[in-house]
């Protein structure tokens, strides 16, 4: 299971999105973005991070540290805004923290050019979660210490959202993606990490999921029920046809003048 930890103090929000994560400091002298799980789509978002995040390390891709912290609402009892202050009531308890990489830039593709290799491998993996949220306009990746980091998997596994139309062949429309254009060895892509995805490596991944994250699923009996769904669902992803699986340099490439502002790196960089 992830590493527990408590809220200490309220920082500031992240006005990034509809899910309003706030930054936060905790008893491991540690600082996190957090994402609450008294917001919008509920725990399901919290249950996609940390499975996909997870997947991605065990796969080589970069992921922020992920831990499980206890928020206390009190916390947030000084923040003029109702609207966080609700947030914090709705999340008492157990929520996820992810570790703030101060100083991170929000990643451009014109200006750090990807190389192909990881460019095929991270659009592999975005097709296998079904991650449709790593377009041009939010890359959802960090420059850090030189390396390339992953962030916000939040909208991805979105089939969880309704598990009887949960189709594990479901295409994947690559034409937005910030790193298609770039991926020209997807074949190669394919053959290295469709054979890292095994049962094993799916059932470590999904155990570091609270239980009460996944508690109450409609037509599961129990979380452990719920996991056995996730992993048979990428397994068969992984290892069957793979008609998802997007063409060698696909996908548009970013404007020229794209002037995205207080993208999720602007934050990032901004705020220590």
């Amino acid at each position: 299971m992830l590493e527990e930890i408590t809220a200490t103090r309220y920082v500031t929000p992240l006005r990034e999105g509809g899910s309003l994560p706030g930054v936060m400091e905790a008893d491991d002298l540690g600082t996190y973005a957090v994402k609450f799980r008294g917001a919008g789509q509920g725990p399901r978002v919290l249950v996609a991070e940390v499975i996909c995040a997870e997947l991605a390390r065990r796969l080589g891709l970069r992921t922020p540290e992920l831990k499980v912290i206890d928020v206390d609402p009190q916390l947030g009892a000084r923040e003029p805004d109702e609207e966080i202050q609700d947030l914090l009531k709705a999340s008492a308890g157990r929520n996820l923290a992810v570790d703030f990489l101060p100083g991170a830039l929000g990643f451009e593709p014109l200006a750090w050019p990807p190389d192909p290799v990881f460019a095929s491998r991270l659009l592999w993996f975005d097709a296998l979660i079904h991650n449709v949220d790593r377009s041009w306009r939010n890359p959802n990746l960090l420059l850090w210490h030189g390396d390339v980091w992953l962030i916000d998997h939040g909208a991805a596994l979105w089939f969880h959202h309704n598990w009887r139309t949960a189709d594990p062949q479901r295409g994947f429309d690559a034409g937005d993606h910030v790193l298609a254009p770039f991926a020209t060895a997807m074949e190669e892509a394919d053959a290295e990490l469709s054979e890292r995805i095994t049962p094993g490596l799916l059932d470590a991944v999904v155990a570091e999921v609270p239980d009460e994250w996944l508690a109450d699923e409609p037509g599961f009996d129990d979380a452990q029920a719920v996991r056995r769904a996730y992993t048979e669902h990428l397994l068969a992803r992984a290892h069957g046809p793979r008609e998802w699986r997007p063409e060698p340099g696909t996908g548009t490439p970013a404007p020229r003048e794209d002037k995205r502002s207080g993208s999720v790196g602007a934050f990032w960089k901004g705020i220590r």
